[in-house]
């Protein structure tokens, strides 16, 4: 089992930051290594990546979510098995923290490879990067899912 732990502080509210990463759909838009998400309902989501020239697909299940704290996911079929938590922290009234950590098993000589290299945290390192930038150029997200999934 591979880790990948990366954080990254935003000059936005932790409400606003949590409200944007709650917009699956717009994930293309500031993570470098995500194709598409389609959102199936509340909790369900289908995945198309690319990390190192490998596209992979997926589908994802929500299964905690506590606005402005948490979200909570494991995948549930296709070709990466994997879980993950987001976890947004108030640094200040206009500044928050987002921590990812991602669990996953690499699969092949490739993906070991890459994930002994930390091709997968500089993925992440770099897609956090991009949605700091993205939300501090807007200061605002474009649309939000205030509801909670316990498990």
């Amino acid at each position: 089992m591979s880790q990948v732990i990366e954080t990254t502080d935003v000059e936005v509210p932790v409400r606003t930051a949590y409200n944007q990463w709650t917009q699956f759909e717009e994930f293309p838009k500031f993570l470098s290594y995500v194709d598409s998400v389609t959102q199936q309902d509340d909790t369900h989501e289908h995945w198309k990546v690319t990390i190192a020239g490998v596209t992979r697909e997926f589908d994802t299940v929500i299964t905690e979510q506590i606005p402005d704290d948490r979200i909570a996911w494991t995948s549930t079929g296709g070709e990466v098995d994997h879980a993950g938590v987001v976890t947004f922290h108030k640094l200040s009234d206009t500044s928050s923290r987002v921590a990812v950590q991602i669990d996953w098993d690499p699969e092949g000589l490739l993906e070991k490879a890459g994930a002994a290299l930390s091709v997968p945290d500089r993925a992440v390192a770099g897609s956090l990067k991009n949605f700091k930038d993205f939300l501090e150029a807007r200061g605002s997200e474009d649309g939000a899912w205030r509801g909670s999934v316990e498990s």
